[in-house]
């Protein structure tokens, strides 16, 4: 067996298609053995790829942008998509079948303060026809941080990735009412990411068949059977509330069979974060990703 390194910028189940590549043995069906760790925080896991510690990571377009911004030439390439869409909740502490959007404006709303997320989260807001500005936004850190300050009482709503919205249902803490993407669309979300020299190797091509492969998976296999594969990269949460969350992100289609990063995609988030004023410039398709290996 060979091993591969991989790295997590963060881990939660929406990355499902690069934990069941692992979980799922399709790495090893390949001859690979896979390592996996999740990058500290407030550092990229893009750093991992720039040192030699990790083959491929879990990294976003947006990573591209800031990179381009700063002049900085781009020996990585963004090669496959893991989610073609947003795939954050919004949780209430009271169940609301009738919720809007329009009720955010003037309630706390314990979410990201930054990065991706944030910038997600007000597009969404801009599409819902609300006024982000009127929330009255809650900032406590990272994605640990924020499931804590709910549960002891902060918000009256909360940003979170699956599986951490169920795991708030099954503890009868909070109940989901809305999912960002929904109100986004399809767009360029995650990404894998890989040095260009490393997508010329044999290894490349490897996890390349198994990823594939790996795509089919999330969409032909019942969402329990892939929670009971991945439960052991989540002690903490319930595996039932694990199911839940992977049938939620099978119907919502952040899954799709094709691995590439489709140009549509990639102009949507090109989009989200020019409306955030985060875009120095419109960058060519080439410039930030590449087709899978072969």
């Amino acid at each position: 067996m060979e091993k591969i390194n991989i790295q997590f910028t963060l881990f939660s189940a929406f990355y499902s298609p690069l934990i069941s590549v692992m979980s799922g043995g399709f790495l090893k069906e390949e001859g690979l053995e896979p390592e996996w760790s999740v990058s500290a925080p407030g550092k990229s896991a893009i750093d991992a790829l720039k040192d030699g510690s990790a083959h491929v990571v879990q990294s976003a377009l947006s990573q591209a942008f800031g990179a381009l911004a700063r002049g900085e030439t781009m020996d990585i390439a963004h090669f496959a998509q893991i989610n073609e869409m947003d795939g954050f909740f919004l949780t209430a502490r009271e169940a609301d079948p009738d919720f809007t959007w329009k009720k955010l404006e003037g309630a706390e709303v314990v979410l990201f303060g930054g990065g991706q997320p944030l910038y997600m989260f007000k597009y969404a807001c801009h599409k819902a026809g609300i006024d982000f500005d009127k929330i009255k936004a809650i900032n406590v850190g990272g994605a640990a941080a924020m499931d804590k300050a709910f549960r002891e009482g902060q918000g009256q709503y909360v940003q979170q990735q699956g599986p951490f919205p169920q795991q708030l249902e099954t503890d009868k803490v909070g109940h989901i009412v809305a999912q960002v993407g929904k109100q986004i669309g399809a767009c360029g979300f995650s990404s894998l990411a890989a040095t260009k020299t490393w997508l010329e190797t044999d290894m490349a091509a490897a996890f390349m068949r198994a990823y594939r492969k790996t795509r089919d998976y999330m969409n032909d296999t019942p969402a329990a059977d892939i929670a009971k594969a991945e439960k052991p990269y989540f002690p903490d949460i319930d595996e039932a509330a694990l199911a839940n969350c992977i049938a939620t992100y099978q119907k919502l289609g952040c899954w799709p069979r094709h691995p590439e990063i489709t140009e549509s995609a990639y102009e949507a988030t090109m989009d989200i974060f020019a409306y955030n004023g985060l875009l120095k410039e419109r960058y060519p398709y080439g410039r930030i990703c590449s087709l899978p290996p072969a």
